[in-house]
Order: C-alpha cells, then structure tokens, then sequence
C-alpha cells in the first residue's frame, strides 16, 4: 500500500490542481514531486498541447466504432491496439476493413511519422511508443491517444524521450483514473510540461530516439526478408499467402487409420494437412530429427522468489511480456530457481500454453538471442533448440515464425481451455532442407535482425540518458 511521505504531504491547492479528483492516485504516484522538480529547472517549459499540431490539435484519441476485420491486404490496413503497439513484430496484426479505416470519421486514427503512442485504457494504460517507419500508414484503436509533434517547434524523437523517461510516465500514469478499468484522458496528457534544454540538446536526443526506430523498422523487414527468401528457395512460395480463411472451413472430413496418439478432430483438420503435405513434398526432415541431442520440450516449473534487480535478480519473461520490443514485469533470484530458466543462444521460444483466439500469442516464435540472452523464461514455453550444427536455431526460427508452420503448431493442439501442442505431433513437423549456403544465408539474415534490434535498445537508452542528465544536472 502505498502512503503519503511525512515530509511530503498532499495540499489542498494539489486537489484544484487535478479538478478536485479525490481518489489517491494523482497525489501519491510521483506526479507533483516530478512537476515540483520539473518547476525548479531554470529552463522554459510548456504544455504538451502547445507542442503539437495536426488535427484536432495534435492530441487525439478518435471515435468509437464498429470494427469489420477483413483477411486480405488489398481491403484492409494494420489496425494496432493498446497492446499490439509494444509488439516487436507487426506482421500478425489484424487487418481493419480499409473502407471504414479512410473514412473521414476515422482519419484521425492513422498512424504518422513522429507521433508518440500512449495507450489510454486498461491494463495497458500508460505506456507510450513511438511510430517507426514501418508503422506509418497503421490504424489505431480508440485506446491510443496519438501524439503529433509540430516539428517545427520541437523535435518528435525529443518529445517521447521525455514522455518515455520516468519523468514523463509518472506525469503519464498520474492521471490514469477508474477503478476497473483504468483510463486516460487526452486533455490530461495535454496539460504535461514538457521542459526545452535548447535545439542542441533536443536535436542530439531526437536522432538516437529516430535512429532506434530506423532500426527496429530494418528488424522487422529482416524477420520478413528470411522467411520470404526460405520459402522461396524452397519453392513454396504458395505458402507465403496462405489465406487460411479463405480455404473454406474443416467440416465433415473423414479421417482413416486412427492410431492412440489422437482422436481429437482439430489434430486432423484438412487445411493444416495440405500443409503439411506441400512442406513434405520438398526435400525436409522432421522437426523431432532436427533437435534430436538438442531440446524440443517445455520448461521446467520451479516456485518464483521476487527480488531486486540490484540484488542479483533476473527479469522473467512470460508470454505476454516476450514479444513487447522492451519487456517489463517481475524480478526474480536466479539463486532460487533451477538452471533451466535460462536459455540458451538461438533457442526457438514458442508460445505454448494459451487459446485458439486469432490474436492470441499462442504458437507465435521469438529467438533468444543478443541481450535476451540475460533474461529468465518461464515454463509456458515450448524450447526449440537445435541438435544439428547445420541447422541453426536462426534458420528454425524464420521458418517458424511463417504463418504455414503457426496453422500446423495450432492443428496439434491439446488440452481443454488451455491448450498445449502436443508432445509426439510436433515432432513430425517437417522442416524444409536447404544447402548449407542457404541454410546459412537465410540464419544470417535473421542474426543481422537481432543486432539491429539490440543497436536499437542501445541507442534508445542513451536518449534516456541524455534527458535524465539533463533534468537531473
């Protein structure tokens, strides 16, 4: 529980100040100790509101609305929602019908070079991203509030630094109101101050901050790049648009010589069974075969002790947190847990217990690799790790992030609510057979994503930097 410092009480002037809110949020989330500090630099310093420009004065949120998601990308545009905009991969999101999306009732809801992100309600509230180059042109949900710099009167880069540094998310966070569910309102954000340390400053923070997303931007079509160039080597390029739910739907099939492993029907739906008969009539072998003397198996359970990250702790990923571009979330003693919390380079996660929902993570990839390589996983995660040298984990992962090997991994689920893949299907997967050369071209492709994403983060951090000096002197 948190309580008011003794030698920093609430005032009664605070109450006015936040519209004479009297639940305790605003007044013990650090936000009028940030403004109190912000007060004291001898620098100018002005409303986020008059930083902004564009339509309906640059801080937005938009309408709510009917969404009518459509499968192909000729009529539809990437919709992002409060979550999806902390993905670092964008190439699952769902498709808004593009119709309705350039209508002029939702015009403010396109995404724009330099916006920052804040996401407005729920569990989410209160995060902030910024646009990169590959997300312009996205559409988003009511539940972000997008921010759009006049870029002549402040660099963008420079203005969600301040709003992603610590300063700017308790001031962000320190109007997050409801009790349920937990909202933000635009008018809030804009009454932020937002302090100007000159163009010097300002410029060197805003080329990091655009430099990152430049990056991040270049991980994105590297991750695509791999899987297009394997399937295409491969000659299965039919493959690469699947349009799986325009291949009608898994009803009244017959299915013969049914053995033990499984009777349940989803295990023997036709559409996953075409697929894997067209990866099978390339040159391919199995899965199971690949990670024989490596692992293909979950995680191991084990009883969380939380520490502090000062104390020899390690952040634990879980599912949610594993495909955010910066996960947060709990700190753990790696003393206190086994060694298999760790992985290890070019281990294949995937996402293994959850629902068959189209958004759900739920047999979606991730390759832990570069600086995630110092991170804790959970035991929700099926490990794949490669037992043949001439198959590296990075050449698996471009062919299991496709969306031909995500159908196959979700036709072998099990389990009731939650649902798992099973233990002995999975391991007939087959895996298309390159030569060395391109078996290595493509795993160097996705290794160069990587870089460019752990660049990223580095750059990004020395932005944070660069602003916490400056306020802090």
């Amino acid at each position: 529980m948190k309580v008011a410092e003794p030698g920093n009480p609430a005032m009664r002037g605070w109450l006015d100040k936040q519209g004479l809110r009297l639940d305790a949020k605003p007044y013990l989330s650090g936000a009028f100790a940030t403004k109190r500090l912000l007060e004291r630099l001898r620098v100018e310093k002005v409303p986020l509101r008059d930083l902004t420009g564009g339509r309906s004065g640059g801080i937005v949120s938009g309408p709510l609305f009917r969404r009518v998601y459509v499968t192909d990308p000729a009529h539809g545009v990437p919709f992002v929602g409060s979550k999806d905009m902390q993905l670092a991969d964008f190439s699952t999101l769902p498709l808004l019908r593009r119709e309705d999306a350039v209508s002029s009732r939702l015009a403010d809801l396109k995404l724009k070079s330099g916006m920052t992100l804040i996401s407005r309600s729920g569990f989410n509230a209160g995060r902030r991203a910024y646009v990169r180059p590959d997300m312009v042109g996205f559409w988003s949900s009511e539940d972000v509030i997008k921010v759009e710099p006049d870029s002549g009167i402040t660099p963008p880069g420079y203005l969600c630094a301040f709003l992603s540094s610590r300063f700017g998310e308790v001031l962000v966070r320190g109007g997050v109101y409801g009790s349920a569910v937990k909202h933000i309102s635009p008018d809030h954000v804009g009454d932020i101050p937002i302090p100007r340390f000159g163009d010097a400053v300002e410029k060197e923070i805003h080329e990091l901050i655009q430099e990152a997303a430049e990056l991040r931007a270049a991980f994105q079509e590297g991750l695509a790049q791999a899987t297009r160039d394997l399937f295409s080597t491969a000659h299965l390029e039919d493959l690469l648009d699947l349009r799986w739910h325009e291949r009608g739907r898994d009803l009244g099939f017959v299915k013969r010589g049914l053995t033990a492993t499984t009777l349940r029907a989803l295990n023997f739906q036709p559409r996953a069974e075409e697929i894997l008969e067209r990866l099978g009539s390339v040159e391919c072998v199995t899965l199971g075969e690949v990670c024989k003397g490596g692992v293909l198996g979950s995680g191991v359970r084990f009883k969380r002790i939380d520490a502090e990250p000062d104390h020899g702790a390690v952040r634990l990923i879980g599912q949610r947190q594993a495909f955010w571009l910066r996960p947060e979330g709990r700190w753990i003693s790696p003393e206190q847990a086994p060694p298999g919390i760790f992985a290890s380079d070019e281990t294949v996660m995937i996402a293994a217990q959850g629902t068959l929902g189209e958004n759900e993570v739920f047999c979606r990839p991730f390759l832990v690799t570069g600086s995630w390589l110092d991170h804790a996983y959970s035991q929700h995660f099926l490990r794949v790790v490669s037992g043949e040298p001439t198959v590296p984990g990075a050449y698996l992962f471009a062919f299991l992030r496709s969306e031909a090997a995500f159908r196959v991994l979700r036709s072998m689920s099990v389990g009731g609510k939650q649902q798992d893949i099973h233990e002995e299907l999975r391991t007939s997967i087959p895996v298309p057979v390159l030569t060395e050369a391109d078996r290595d071209r493509i795993a160097n492709t996705i290794r160069d994503a990587y870089r460019k994403r752990d660049e990223a983060d580095v750059k990004e951090d020395l932005a944070l930097a660069k602003l916490e000096e400056a306020v802090t002197g």
